[in-house]
């Protein structure tokens, strides 16, 4: 059994690293990607104030797929470039949106969010597995500490799954 330890650390950064410790415990030897997808988007979601929605786009050649998530159902498909999610795919960096109605071309899969952040992920051989999504109810919910630790915790995630991926 796993237990989510809440960390009540001052700074964000103190609350990531934790974060990603847990992450570390809880992918270790866990040979599934969608397993693994999974618990690390319920921890996330689970650990974090403020969000409404976190999980996976994986790509499948042509388009991203939504995959593991915790959240209100959501888009399935989002082309390459398309949206935030399509355009972390496409440029291959990390997207901090602090207003989604000010970004041209944002999806709203779910009227509520306001705020997003997506981490391409990408593999060891230089190509995409897809991309982690995170969503807020508020403005302005993310900014370069969340960039900063969201790209760390996808670090220990995609070392969980290098060799399944």
């Amino acid at each position: 059994m796993f237990e989510i330890k809440h960390n009540t650390a001052a700074n964000k950064s103190e609350q990531y690293a934790d974060l990603a410790e847990q992450a570390r415990g809880m992918l270790a030897g866990e040979p599934s990607l969608v397993a693994n997808a999974a618990n690390f988007s319920a921890l996330v979601f689970n650990s974090l104030s403020d969000l409404n929605w976190a999980g996976f786009y994986l790509y499948d050649g042509t388009e991203l797929v939504v995959g593991p998530f915790q959240g209100k159902p959501a888009c399935i498909r989002i082309a390459i470039g398309r949206g935030v999610c399509g355009t972390a795919a496409e440029t291959r960096q990390t997207q901090v949106i602090r207003d989604v109605h000010s970004f041209d071309g944002h999806i709203a899969c779910d009227a509520a969010s306001q705020s997003e952040i997506v981490v391409p992920l990408i593999k060891a051989d230089g190509t995409l597995l897809g991309v982690w999504d995170v969503d807020s109810p508020s403005v302005a919910r993310f900014d370069e500490e969340d960039r900063v630790g969201m790209e760390a915790l996808c670090k220990v995630f995609m070392e969980a799954v290098a060799n399944v991926a």
